[in-house]
C-alpha cells in the first residue's frame, strides 16, 4: 500500500496573479445561488486548455435531452494554472464550479489528500465497471472512495510532417517511418541526427525536450514514485532513460527550444518550425487547432517507438456544488461509453471506457483523420494501448514532471550540460516538494 503523505494545501498559497484573479474572478453555483431561472439548473464545469467535451456538441445534446438543464463551462488554457487556482478555491468552495476537470497527474493527489472537497460517487450507485481497471483505480482512494470518472486516456505516438520527410529523404509511409524507430528511442533521436544534417535548414526535429521527456518516461511503470509510495524520481531508470535521450535533443539542438502550450510553442506549431512531436491522441486537436488549415494534410502519425501513456483526465463533482446529483448525472452521462466513442470520432480522445472499445470496435477501428492524411487512428490507437504499463502514480507527480521539463528546456536555452542542468533541476524539484 502506498503511504499517504502529509496534505499539502498551503503549499501553493503564493499562486501566480493570474491564477488568483481566476481564482477570484470564477463563479460556482454556489455563488450565483445555483443559476437557476424559470424551473431551469445551471451546472458550471471548469476544464483546462482544448478539454473537447463542448467542442464534440456533448453539452448541446445533453442540454436538448434535459430541457431544464443549461451547462457553462470555463477553460484555462494551462493544468498548471487551472489546477493552482483550483488548490486555492478548495478550503473556502467559493469559486468552484459544479464539476471540475482534474488530469492525471493531479488525480492522485486529489482522490488521496484532497477527497473531501469531492462527492464520493458511490453514494449515487455510478457504474464504473466499463472504464480500464487500471483508469478506475487512479481516482479511487486506499479506503474505497470514487471521486473521479475517466474521460479519456493517451496512448503514446508521434505525429510528423510528411514534406519534411521527404525534403530529408527519410520515408514518408507511416508504416516505413514507424519502422525507422521501432523498439528504440535511441533509433527515433538517430533519425532526428539524419534529419538535422539533411532536413530543411529552418525546421527543428522535434518541438521541445519537454515532450520527448514526457513522451518517454511514460512508458516505465516507475516514473517519479516507487510502489512504496516514496518519491523516487533520482533513481527511476525510466527518469534517468528519459532526461537522457531529451538531454540528447538538446545537444544536437534539434528542439525550438519551446516549452509546450505556451504563446510561443503555439506559434512554433502554427508556423511549422518543426517535424516530429510526442503525439498521444489529445495533442491531434491541438496541432489541427493551431496549424490551421496551412497545416491540414501535411501531418501524419506513426506509432511510437514503444508503448505508453500520457494523459488522460478525470471529471469531479465537489462537495461545494449546490447540484450533486444533477451534477453527479451529468459527468456519468459524458463518460458513458456512447458519449466516449462520440469524443474520439469528433476530436480524437481515445476512450478509458474498455466497453467503448469492445462494444463499438467496428467503429471505432474505422476512424481516421483528415487533417492526419486519412491516418486510422482508431487502429493505430487500439494497437499503442496494448502494452501500456500501469503507472505508478503519486501526490506531487505534476510538481516533478513539470520540474524535469523545466530543467530540460533551461539546458535547451541556457547551454547547461546535462550535468548541470540535472543537479539544478533537482534542487528546484526538492525545494518544491518541501514548499
Amino acid at each position: 500500500m502506498r503511504t499517504t503523505p502529509r496534505t499539502r494545501m498551503t503549499r501553493r498559497a503564493a499562486v501566480g496573479t493570474a491564477a488568483m484573479m481566476l481564482a477570484v474572478t470564477a463563479c460556482s453555483s454556489s455563488d450565483s445561488g445555483g443559476g437557476d431561472d424559470g424551473g431551469q439548473i445551471t451546472l458550471t464545469v471548469g476544464v483546462f486548455g482544448q478539454f473537447g467535451l463542448e467542442e464534440a456538441g456533448l453539452y448541446e445534446e445533453y442540454m436538448e435531452l434535459n430541457d431544464n438543464i443549461v451547462i457553462e463551462q470555463t477553460s484555462v488554457q494551462e493544468n498548471s494554472d487551472y489546477y493552482a487556482a483550483l488548490l486555492t478555491r478548495l478550503p473556502t468552495g467559493s469559486g468552484l464550479m459544479d464539476i471540475q476537470a482534474v488530469e492525471v497527474g493531479n488525480i492522485y493527489e486529489v482522490t488521496n489528500e484532497l477527497g473531501q472537497y469531492f462527492v464520493d460517487l458511490n453514494d449515487y450507485d455510478v457504474d464504473t465497471g466499463h472504464f480500464m481497471d487500471w483508469k478506475a483505480a487512479q481516482a479511487t482512494s486506499e479506503d474505497g472512495r470514487v471521486v473521479g470518472l475517466g474521460t479519456d486516456t493517451g496512448p503514446m505516438g508521434l505525429c510528423y510532417r510528411t514534406d519534411y520527410f521527404e525534403e530529408a529523404g527519410l520515408p514518408t509511409d507511416r508504416e516505413e517511418v514507424s519502422e525507422l524507430w521501432a523498439g528504440s528511442w535511441e533509433d527515433y533521436i538517430a533519425t532526428g541526427e539524419q534529419f538535422m544534417s539533411d532536413g530543411p535548414d529552418d525546421v527543428k526535429w522535434v518541438d521541445s525536450p519537454g515532450g520527448v521527456f514526457n513522451a518517454v518516461v511514460n512508458g516505465y511503470e516507475e516514473r517519479f514514485y516507487n510502489a512504496a509510495g516514496e518519491v523516487s524520481y533520482k533513481e527511476s531508470q525510466g527518469v534517468s532513460d528519459a532526461w537522457d535521450i531529451a538531454m540528447r535533443a538538446v545537444d544536437g539542438e534539434m528542439t525550438t527550444k519551446q516549452a509546450q502550450f505556451t504563446p510561443d510553442w503555439e506559434r512554433s506549431v502554427a508556423n511549422g518550425d518543426f517535424a516530429t512531436i510526442s503525439c498521444p491522441p489529445w495533442m491531434l486537436g491541438y496541432i489541427a487547432d493551431k496549424s490551421g488549415d496551412a497545416g491540414k494534410g501535411l501531418w501524419d502519425y506513426a506509432a511510437a517507438p514503444q508503448p505508453g501513456n500520457w494523459g488522460g483526465s478525470f471529471l469531479t463533482v465537489t462537495e461545494a456544488s449546490q447540484h450533486k446529483e444533477e451534477a453527479v448525472k451529468l459527468i456519468e452521462w459524458l463518460t458513458a461509453p456512447e458519449q466516449q466513442v462520440r469524443l474520439f470520432t469528433e476530436r480524437g480522445s481515445f476512450p478509458s471506457s474498455e466497453e467503448a472499445i469492445a462494444n463499438n470496435e467496428e467503429e471505432i477501428q474505422g476512424v481516421t483523420h483528415d487533417y492526419f492524411a486519412d491516418a486510422p487512428i482508431g487502429e493505430l490507437f487500439t494497437q499503442a494501448v496494448d502494452g501500456i504499463p500501469t503507472l505508478i502514480v503519486g501526490p506531487r507527480d505534476q510538481v516533478i514532471q513539470e520540474g524535469l521539463a523545466n530543467g530540460l528546456l533551461a539546458a535547451d536555452t541556457q547551454g547547461l550540460d546535462g550535468d548541470e542542468a540535472w543537479d539544478a533541476t533537482v534542487r528546484s524539484i526538492d525545494n518544491a516538494l518541501d514548499d
